[in-house]
């Protein structure tokens, strides 16, 4: 597989069940990339929705993708803590346009003291039955939250301490 080159911009593209583009991020550095993972950084980038509409982030974020867990982790530096929000979703791929993945609609919030909450339920089951997830797609899906959940808890991976601060201090020497 390709992997982009650490420094190098990069677009991500999240898709819906159905093949629909959903959002698109502009410009997020590649902080660190294998065949597995990428870690990228962006701030106060660009975002495009299916609609056409953009808007633009508010706080720097380190966003960390794996090609093997059904999620992904976007940890959101502001003034009372790192916040992170977590989509449930496919692996990612890479090719040289951008970092794909489908986005599930379930995403998991975790606040600065690490507790959090499951949000869109509702829509996750709305797009269940029109799209027919498959029953084993949602099994894989409901088993990665428990998955996830548990490196909240153990402080694993990007939940674990000075993990965003030690990844947002790399991103600020290529800005």
């Amino acid at each position: 597989m390709v992997t982009p080159g650490a420094g190098s911009k990069m677009q991500i593209q999240s898709y819906k069940h159905n093949g629909q583009l959903h959002r698109i991020w502009e410009n997020s550095t590649v902080l660190k990339a294998t065949e597995t993972i990428v870690i990228g950084a962006n701030d106060r980038t660009q975002v495009t929705e299916s609609d056409g509409r953009t808007w633009v982030t508010r706080e720097p974020a380190i966003c960390y993708f794996h090609a093997k867990h059904w999620f992904n982790i976007i940890g959101m530096l502001r003034d009372d803590g790192i916040h992170y929000y977590c989509n449930i979703s496919s692996p990612f791929v890479y090719d040289d346009e951008a970092l794909k993945y489908i986005d599930y609609d379930l995403d998991v919030k975790v606040y600065p003291d690490m507790t959090y909450d499951l949000l869109d339920e509702d829509e996750y089951e709305d797009h269940r039955q029109k799209m027919n997830y498959p029953v084993v797609l949602d099994r894989i899906l409901h088993n990665n939250i428990e998955y996830l959940l548990r490196w909240v808890r153990q402080r694993k991976g990007p939940f674990a301490p000075d993990f965003i601060d030690g990844w947002y201090e790399r991103y600020l020497t290529y800005r």
